[in-house]
């Protein structure tokens, strides 16, 4: 909220020693304004500061307490996953194997040490918005000039702005010569906004109060001078800064069904592990001692101790592809959340269009000329009714091109990034339109010598200059604001000749460009049979001018938005447009875009602000495009859309976005555009600052949970097969057919090789044609729990019936207990290349050969069994004994035919597949 000390009802003085109330935009008068903070044109005095200054703090963000660094890191031990892995480390450790548990410790620390680090990236958020209030600040006190530190400005200090100069705090203006202001990091808009003192509506929206100058906007052009009203949080920057501070980071998908899972998995564990144990004593009369080690053994089967090693990984590589899409992550749980985005909130400028003004429509009296091209980029041409059109068969069109050239300051230079513009984007485009009309600029400017000019003025909202002409005499050109060009014009150019001014047809034509996004330019011309012997005036320029066209003006789409909408659509993955725009802006390019659910509507912030609640989360979730918006109405769309369970990716880079980058599930600042802001306060930067970049990264996250599923589909079975032949020996009174030092090896040897192989799949073919899966989809999907129990079965069998075969043989049970290592090895080798396509066949030739990665885990695994079987130190360490050539072979076969029943399987699924709902994505 604001500052209540920075604001009084107009005509209501200022008491240093109470708070005050202003709405300083809509304050009656400049004098006005001046009585309510009880200050002058001259000032204030020393003394009237220094109270100032010790009832309302100096001008800078509040710091907050913060934790120290140490309490920030032990919290990220506050994880039940966490205890789950310190009490398989504690457990691996009792069993003597150091080296394991200093491995699981490590895992533990590494996680740690990301979580720390994340946070201290959310803390430098509000960092980064304090590096942007000015250092200096030039004011009045005393009746006289003064340089002094930003930061001792209090409010009723008379501020004096330049053109170079960033706003110091919010300012109620008192005087704006010529004045523009850059307010995109607060409004998102690429225009600069023209500055005045006109007394502005009490419900106006942030971007319309044209009579206050916001603290960390950049002054582009003029002078101007005001009186401020709000400082540090009490300024509109300080309120979004409060705002991202009160923002809670949501858990990811990935975080939250872990978190469950790994509350669901310890309870069972004990409560299984109990109970074997409560058995195995009172049942069986097993020694307590013996049976303590067997529930270890039985503990430390059950534990996935790899699991979140593996998926750290997983994470990480998609990390790395999406780098090389120009998607920079700076968070790394963002990665799998990508893969479940329902809704992409974008912003507008710079993100869906180009950031780069450019003309489109010309209207002449000869008709409406479209104009080809994109960008800056001097490259296109014009289309009459769908035809090219020649510039030198059309005087019209060539003379409202020549005078747009001409009352213009602006110029353009080619660098190695494009196209781009010194001065202002607007006048910019005009460049750019006579470049494109085969015009020269510099030779132009060079031909029509100016020779006097009037600068733009927000009150008379027209720019004039004049220019000599090569056979003689003068020319005036007007640019400007359409209503005012047309009625300072009495004829129309036509290109056979002048006629009289229909103006009701150019406010018309004027109006038509307008409701279709355009910002509008009106340019004039009066010819002067000599140059005037003295300086122009406005009254040179009031009348008597004639009407060349208008000039329509639009932020282009950017052509690979237009297929990555297409996309997402496609996908299932709504998009929706939220900017500070204007609403008929924003609706224009909603529909050039082809965003759904628009209904050629936007709805501005004051309409979101008449809703009720429920009225306004039915708007969200319907509507496509919001326009003139809040920082506090896209924080508030972005929570109602997460309230309708949705995955929310928000889009952003000013200031205004941190608080909704912040909040969404997975928020995307711009790398080239954005600010430091919002970087921070975001999980995702977008290199190249391009819409498609941030689908590419869907694309990406919907591998990488593809690739997790697969992780956690071959671990949990896997695991839960070992623990399953234990528990049914200790049920039945058998000998253990595995020792648990020998499961502590096959869970190191395949968690840190098989597994970490399906981290690198490639995508499935149909990975951007599914819907987004369903928010409160569990990690243990039927389906899952259906094949952990179907190959948790298997395994049971294949080891038992190994065991008893090598038992019933008169094999030592430590030669037994190696062929149950080796099988339960190879059991899981096969079941990888099985799970690599859960509803594809595996038996095939890419089946079978895998990728790359597979194949060399698979290589590695085998040659850690031999060493495991046959090197006599791991014999004495291991307790393992040589395995003959045909128990080799009947390890095999067992492999092969877990393997056929599981692609008989597949074959069922996909036959009943509305009984699994993953098939339902396929």
């Amino acid at each position: 909220m604001h500052n209540p000390a920075c604001f009084a009802e107009a005509g209501e003085t200022i008491d240093t020693q109470k708070p005050l109330r202003v709405v300083p935009w809509h304050a009656d008068s400049v004098a006005a304004t001046l009585t309510a903070f009880d200050t002058s044109p001259e000032g204030l005095d020393t003394a009237e500061v220094l109270r100032r200054l010790a009832l309302h703090g100096y001008n800078r963000m509040p710091e907050g307490e913060g934790r120290s660094a140490l309490s920030r890191f032990l919290a990220q031990f506050n994880n039940v996953l966490i205890h789950v892995l310190l009490a398989a480390a504690a457990v691996t450790a009792l069993l003597g194997h150091w080296v394991d548990a200093a491995v699981i410790l490590l895992v533990v620390l590494v996680n740690a040490v990301i979580g720390f680090i994340q946070e201290g990236r959310a803390e430098r958020a509000l960092e980064a918005i304090s590096a942007m209030i000015s250092a200096q600040a030039s004011v009045m006190r005393d009746g006289k000039r003064h340089t002094i530190k930003a930061e001792e400005l209090v409010p009723g200090d008379i501020v004096l702005l330049e053109a170079g100069d960033r706003v110091p705090a919010d300012l109620r203006l008192l005087r704006a010569r010529s004045l523009r202001i850059d307010e995109g990091i607060l409004t998102g808009e690429s225009v600069p906004v023209e500055k005045g003192t006109s007394r502005i509506g009490a419900d106006a929206a942030l971007g319309d109060r044209t009579c206050m100058a916001f603290s960390g906007s950049l002054v582009v052009a003029g002078q101007g001078a005001g009186v401020v009203t709000g400082t540090g949080a009490g300024t509109e920057i300080g309120r979004i800064t409060s705002l991202l501070g009160e923002v809670e980071t949501l858990a990811t998908p990935l975080v939250r069904q872990m978190d469950q899972f790994a509350r669901m998995l310890t309870g069972a564990i004990l409560a299984v592990s109990v109970a074997v144990f409560g058995i195995a004593v009172a049942v069986h009369g097993m020694p307590w001692g013996d049976a303590f080690m067997a529930v270890v053994g039985l503990a430390v089967a059950a534990i996935p101790e790899g699991l979140p090693a593996v998926m750290t990984i997983t994470l990480a590589i998609g990390v790395q592809r999406m780098a090389a899409r120009n998607a920079i992550i700076r968070r790394l749980p963002a990665v799998e959340t990508l893969g479940s985005v329902s809704v992409i909130c974008s912003d507008k400028t710079g993100t869906l269009t180009r950031n780069e003004m450019m003309v489109q429509t010309v209207v002449t009296s000869d008709g409406r000329f479209e104009v080809t091209g994109s960008g800056y980029a001097p490259e296109g041409g014009f289309l009459l009714d769908g035809t090219r059109a020649s510039v030198e068969d059309r005087t019209s069109l060539a003379e409202v091109v020549r005078g747009s050239c001409l009352c213009n300051d602006a110029s353009l230079r080619r660098t190695e990034a494009g196209w781009s513009v010194n001065g202002d984007p607007m006048e910019g485009a005009l460049v750019s339109l006579a470049m494109k009309a085969g015009m020269d600029p510099h030779e132009l400017r060079s031909r029509f010598g100016r020779l006097d000019e009037i600068p733009f003025d927000a009150q008379h909202r027209f720019m004039a200059s004049l220019h000599h002409l090569p056979e003689g005499g003068a020319v005036l050109y007007v640019k400007g604001a359409p209503e005012r060009v047309i009625a300072m014009c009495g004829r129309e150019h036509a290109s056979s000749g002048e006629r009289p001014l229909d103006a009701g047809w150019w406010t018309a034509q004027a109006d038509a460009a307008a409701r279709q996004g355009q910002r509008v330019l009106g340019i004039a011309a009066k010819r002067l049979p000599q140059v005037p012997s003295k300086p122009l005036a406005f009254a040179d320029v009031d009348d008597g001018l004639t009407m060349l066209g208008l000039l329509g003006l639009i932020d282009p789409p950017r052509d690979e938005a237009l297929v990555a909408v297409r996309e997402c659509q496609s996908a299932g993955i709504r998009v929706k447009m939220i900017t500070g725009d204007h609403a008929a802006t924003a609706a224009a390019i909603a529909g050039m875009l082809g965003i759904r659910g628009s209904d050629g509507r936007a709805l501005t912030g004051a309409d979101l602000d008449r809703m009720s609640e429920s009225e306004f989360q039915s708007v969200v979730r319907d509507v496509s495009v919001f326009a003139r918006t809040s920082p506090e109405h896209k924080l508030r769309i972005v929570q109602a859309l997460q309230h309708d369970r949705a995955i929310v990716v928000m889009t952003g880079d000013g200031v205004n976005d941190a608080p909704s980058l912040k909040q969404a599930d997975v928020g995307v600042a711009m790398g080239r555009k954005g600010t430091e802001v919002a970087k921070e306060a975001a999980g995702m930067v977008l290199a190249d600052d391009n819409f498609a970049s941030i689908v590419a990264a869907v694309h990406e996250g919907r591998t990488v949970h593809d690739n997790l599923k697969k992780v956690i589909s071959w671990t949990l079975p896997t695991n839960g097969g070992v623990a399953l032949a234990i528990i049914t020996a200790m049920l039945l009174g058998l000998t253990l057919p595995i020792a648990p030092v020998q499961i502590l090896w096959i869970n190191m040897i395949t968690a840190a090789t098989l597994g970490l192989t399906l981290a690198y799949e490639p995508p499935e073919p149909d990975v951007m044609r599914r819907p987004p899966r369903r928010v409160d989809e569990p990690i243990l999907s039927r389906f899952l729990v259906w094949r952990i129990v179907l190959v948790s079965v298997l395994f049971v069998v294949a080891v038992s019936g190994m065991f008893a075969w090598a038992i019933r043989r008169g094999l030592p049970i430590e030669e037994a207990r190696t062929i149950v290592v080796n099988t339960l090895v190879v059991l899981e080798i096969f079941y990888l290349f099985s799970v690599r396509f859960l509803h594809a066949p595996s038996l095939t030739w890419h089946g079978v050969v895998g990728t790359r990665s597979v194949l060399i885990g698979v290589g590695a695994v085998v040659l850690a069994q031999f060493a495991f079987t046959y090197l006599p130190p791991m014999q004495v360490l291991f307790h393992t004994r040589a395995v003959s050539l045909l128990d080799g072979v009947a390890i095999m076969a067992a492999g092969m035919i877990l393997l056929l029943i599981l692609e008989g399987e597949k074959r069922l699924w996909g036959r009943v597949g509305g009984l699994n709902p993953d098939l339902k994505h396929r």
